[in-house]
């Protein structure tokens, strides 16, 4: 996404120039370009894939919505196994249209969590529970914090649940570090990914994650959390930002690697 102007052919042709040999993939590009041959196109270039985004949206309280929810969590599971890659990462869904009741929304992600995660560990696929930041939990993730995450992912086994770590959700929460640790010492951190947070944010908020490097995040300190609590994976650079989409691909793509080694250790 952070490169989204590119098509896939593009995309491993720029990550294959730049060395980068691993990708995190959205359903919705897969889908355009075909599951099979974006499978395939990955595979002949070498690279492995990180994760697939996204599954989730699971808050529904309308019986019929969350059959469909299931189901196209069902097959987002087939898809990352389709890619060769065991993590699916979940945005919970906002409030349901109508509904004030947080709690009860997250409950009705843990039930759907009980349904798709023994689905997806038949499929060797781990479910990546991502918090966002609390300006999206109305509309989009009513899981705002690790804490919360957490508190979800434990009720089940973690070969089946875990959570993702995203710089740009979690770096002002002063308890996170203690959350990361707990989810290390439970094999919960399934994907670590990097954005910066800068001001002002855009109308509509969703495209405002910044260049690693032009905002108020530490990117080696939210690092060093992750890894002292046994994180040895890969690490992701997820950008929604019109100002990079609007640029060359290519350019993008070199310049975020280009930060990504500024930036980290």
């Amino acid at each position: 996404m952070t490169v989204k102007q590119l098509s896939l052919p593009e995309l491993v042709d720029g990550c294959a120039r730049l060395g980068i040999g691993h990708v995190g993939l959205w359903r919705e590009p897969v889908r355009a370009h075909g599951l099979e041959a974006t499978a395939k196109l990955v595979r002949d270039a070498g690279l492995s894939v990180t994760t697939l985004c996204r599954g989730g949206f699971l808050t529904a309280i309308d019986a019929r919505e969350r059959t469909q929810a299931l189901a196209d969590n069902r097959r987002a599971v087939d898809e990352a196994a389709a890619l060769g890659t065991d993590t699916l990462v979940l945005v919970s869904g906002g409030l349901p249209a109508g509904s004030k009741d947080l709690r009860g929304a997250r409950e009705r992600v843990a039930q759907a969590l009980a349904e798709l995660g023994p689905y997806a560990e038949r499929h060797g696929v781990r479910l990546a529970i991502e918090p966002l930041h609390p300006m999206f939990a109305a509309d989009r993730c009513v899981v705002s914090t690790l804490a919360q995450a957490l508190d979800l992912a434990e009720r089940f086994p973690a070969r089946q649940v875990g959570v993702t770590v995203d710089t740009y959700h979690v770096w002002w929460d002063d308890t996170a570090p203690g959350q990361i640790a707990r989810a290390g010492a439970g094999g919960r951190i399934h994907t670590f990914q990097l954005a910066d947070w800068t001001t002002p944010l855009p109308e509509g908020v969703l495209n405002g994650r910044g260049q690693i490097g032009d905002g108020a995040i530490d990117m080696r300190e939210w690092q060093a959390h992750v890894e002292a609590a046994g994180y040895t994976g890969p690490i992701e650079v997820e950008l929604f930002n019109d100002g990079l989409w609007a640029r060359d691909g290519f350019e993008v793509l070199a310049e975020t690697a280009a930060r990504f080694t500024e930036h980290t250790h």
